[in-house]
């Protein structure tokens, strides 16, 4: 899926590849979700296809109802009861996000499927919550209500009433706003929920809360007598930390699809909590990788100065996960101008292999050394392709979910930082890895490689003893980092780049 299109591909522990909506879902709830928590088009026709090519419909005409509707209703009631939150048993409520907006083609059998499931599980046990936008044209500042309107007509028209209204808009919403909408919307005036504009994300649970959206949701579904009052206090705590910093550091990201944040959504999250964890701001600089190299330096001469000042101003710098060939020179100058001004480096994925054909050319003097996905014919392929599938077909070849790395010591910065000496539990998402014939030479010459999988032939993490802070994985640790739970090595990151690293790798190593 590219990354300008979909945003960040996000990657559950069982492989599944899926959008970046359930990355914020696992954040926000602290859950781990699977891929059959993600229901999509293609599925739900390929399921419905595989059954007639089975004969399950006994020669039947398929069509979108009743066989596509079925098969969308059946899949929300299977994946409903698989517990996600580590304890047994299915969940109390199940909550299904239907993308997309109200009248598109593509959503059509899925709402209709809503609509029959609605009135087979009864309406004690349904709340349907419709998401709108509540517009300010012009000079006038007026809040428009009519494009809400419309929806939830549409919405009706096709068998469904909402119970409730989320009403995004950048102010809040006023009274006689919100008693227009109930009025033409057929909704509670305690029903409309505003989310408007805040400091920071974190703020929306406290928003909703005090709104009562809780009441009313679980007032929908029958549950006020078995419900608990929300324990938001860790919440509130952040949300106000974050809004009083003061301090911020700055971080270089130096990548290939810059021009879309949102490619790069969970590090970008999981430096936020590393950063707060720290008491720091993120200040991060957005650096396309092409402008770093020599030929955006005759092209275009002030983003190639631009792409330099920011890199030299970077406390740390960070080389994310990407495919193919474009800005890769522009990393490798990158990673060597980190390596040799001690600058906090940590590089994820291509990141990794980035830093290790840098090293290769640099310190081994292996000029043409390269990765095979960038050039087939190198003399010296320092990264190869390792699949867990076929070789030839772009599909199902990935090395997907979560995989143990084995530290191959416990003095390593990565083993200190996970405080486990033995092993972490990561997710990966790559098909080229660092070539096991080349290990030997690269650890003579001093990169070690103190993370392996249980075969010892594929290389998870690498790191420079002889560099504050110098580290590479093979695997994505920004898809486990949680708000209050970051992740150990984005806070190694943050600590190496105000130089409190060793500090605090000290002082857990005391126990305190």
């Amino acid at each position: 899926m590219s990354p300008f299109e979909h945003g960040e591909v996000f990657v559950l522990d069982d492989g599944g590849e899926v959008d970046l909506d359930l990355g914020n879902y696992e954040r926000f709830l602290d859950v781990t979700l699977t891929k059959d928590n993600n229901v999509t088009t293609g599925k739900i026709y390929q399921s419905v296809l595989d059954k007639e090519r089975k004969g399950d419909y006994l020669g039947k005409t398929v069509q979108v109802v009743p066989h596509i509707t079925d098969a969308i209703k059946d899949r929300i009631e299977a994946v409903a009861l698989i517990p996600v939150d580590g304890k047994e048993g299915p969940a109390d409520v199940c909550v299904i996000e239907l993308g997309g907006t109200v009248g598109d083609i593509e959503s059509m059998p899925f709402i209709e499927a809503l609509r029959q499931l609605s009135f087979s599980v009864g309406k004690d046990n349904f709340c349907l919550i419709h998401v709108s936008l509540i517009p300010v044209l012009g000079v006038v500042g007026e809040q428009k209500t009519k494009p809400t309107q419309h929806s939830v007509r549409e919405l009706r028209a096709l068998g469904l009433t909402p119970h409730l209204l989320a009403c995004r808009s950048a102010q809040p919403l006023l009274d006689n706003t919100k008693m227009k909408l109930s009025q033409f919307c057929h909704v509670e005036a305690a029903n409309i929920l505003n989310i408007h504009d805040v400091p920071n994300i974190w703020h929306i649970p406290l928003l909703l809360r005090n709104q009562n959206a809780h009441h009313s949701i679980l007032k929908q579904l029958n549950l006020l007598s078995i419900a608990t009052p929300p324990d938001l206090e860790a919440w509130t705590r952040r949300a106000e930390t974050f809004d009083n910093l003061t301090d911020s550091v700055r971080i270089a990201m130096v990548g290939k699809y810059v021009g879309l944040t949102d490619s790069y959504l969970s590090v970008v999250k999981a430096l936020l909590h590393a950063c707060i964890a720290c008491s720091l701001k993120p200040s991060i600089d957005w650096i396309a990788a092409s402008d770093l190299e020599d030929d955006t330096a005759q092209s275009a001469p002030e983003a190639y100065a631009a792409a330099w000042k920011s890199l030299r101003n970077a406390e740390c710098v960070l080389v994310p996960g990407g495919f193919g060939d474009r800005g890769v020179s522009g990393m490798i100058l990158a990673a060597k101008y980190a390596r040799e001004n001690n600058v906090p480096y940590l590089g994820i994925c291509l990141g990794m292999q980035i830093s290790v054909i840098e090293y290769a050319r640099s310190v081994l003097g292996l000029e043409k050394a390269n990765s095979n996905e960038f050039d087939d014919e190198t003399p010296d392929p320092v990264v190869i392709f390792m699949p867990e599938g076929s070789r030839t077909h772009m599909g199902s070849t990935m090395r997907l979910g979560s995989r143990r790395t084995l530290f191959q010591t416990p003095d390593c910065v990565t083993s200190k930082l996970y405080c486990n000496p033995y092993y972490v539990d990561e997710r990966h998402r790559h098909r080229y890895e660092v070539n096991p014939d080349v290990i030997g030479v690269l650890e003579e010459a001093g990169l070690k490689f103190v993370g392996k999988d249980e075969t010892g032939k594929r290389m998870e993490v690498l790191e420079l003893p002889s560099h504050p802070f110098y580290v590479g994985v093979q695997f994505h640790p920004e898809f486990k980092s949680r708000p209050g739970k970051p992740s150990a090595l984005f806070l190694g990151l943050i600590l190496a780049a105000r130089g409190k690293l060793e500090a605090y790798l000290t002082r857990h190593q005391n126990g305190s």
